[in-house]
């Protein structure tokens, strides 16, 4: 029987899947034209912002912050500045199609921290990439540029390495601290981190952007960016690391089925329920007890 802990991450983790499942079609239809690296920024500061006045640093040393920052730069920061920028050489749902890999990520970064690799674990990941390549796979035509799937690997790639160091280093600190109290640290780090890459990059110049673009990022900013990454590494933290990594592949079928109501994108329903099937019985796997 699964544990009320294990249920609950699982609700959680479902959660910010859901809230995850509409950014796809948000950013391929309202924020183009925007340069990436300031639209990493802006959500990450929104983010930061909500999640400021919650913070508490009573118990937490000075090394637990900058590794919580450090975690939040490469989770979120290096993540977004690659997954947003991706969008330049790809489509919303070529986008989607290859963040697939990321539960492989997930059971290989943790397996080779633990220093060993559960052969349970590694099927259960593989059963997920298997169930959302089956409802979203198609050759990539000749437009995709190979840029854009390098990017968004970097970016799962950050983003698995985030989410197995967070539940980590959270089961060492102490338990009357909180995940809402230390989360703000995590923004501080990927908004830093995008700062400068936006610096860097130039995207300060030409700033310009309509109401619409604004009420959009700042929706993306405080929802997905915000409460659905709060909800995702809570939820990590409940569960194990093959069900984790099932769980990162559950927003595609969602943002399929989302792209379809609200952005009129055609899809084949029987491969959706058939690859979300697939995807069920990756996280009933993955739960198994050993």
């Amino acid at each position: 029987m699964r544990s009320r802990s294990s249920t609950s991450g699982l609700a959680s983790l479902i959660g910010a899947s859901i809230l995850w499942a509409f950014s796809f079609g948000l950013i391929a239809t309202y924020l183009k034209g925007i340069d990436s690296y300031l639209v990493a920024f802006i959500r990450l500061s929104l983010s930061l912002l909500l999640f400021l006045p919650f913070v508490r640093l009573r118990g937490v040393t000075l090394w637990t912050a900058l590794q919580l920052a450090g975690i939040g730069a490469i989770q979120y920061g290096l993540m977004y500045v690659a997954y947003i920028r991706s969008y330049q050489y790809l489509a919303g749902h070529q986008v989607a199609l290859f963040t697939i890999f990321t539960p492989l990520y997930v059971v290989l970064v943790d397996g080779l921290g633990r220093r060993q690799l559960e052969k349970r674990l590694v099927a259960a990941a593989l059963l997920a990439i298997a169930g959302a390549g089956f409802i979203v796979f198609q050759m990539p035509d000749r437009t995709v540029a190979l840029r854009g799937i390098g990017l968004l690997q970097i970016a799962n790639l950050a983003f698995a390495f985030g989410q197995v160091a967070y539940r980590r280093l959270r089961q060492q600190m102490p338990s009357t601290l909180r995940d809402r109290d230390v989360f703000g640290l995590l923004f501080v780090g990927g908004a830093a981190l995008a700062a400068v890459v936006c610096t860097l990059g130039g995207g300060w110049s030409g700033v310009a952007l309509s109401r619409q673009q604004m009420t959009v990022l700042l929706y993306l900013g405080l929802v997905p960016s915000g409460i659905g990454f709060f909800l995702w590494n809570r939820g990590a933290c409940l569960v194990n690391a093959g069900t984790l990594a099932a769980m990162n592949n559950i927003k595609i079928p969602l943002a399929v089925l989302a792209t379809i109501i609200l952005f009129h994108e055609q899809a084949d329903l029987v491969r959706l329920l058939v690859g979300g099937g697939v995807m069920l019985l990756a996280v009933w796997l993955a739960e198994r007890r050993g």
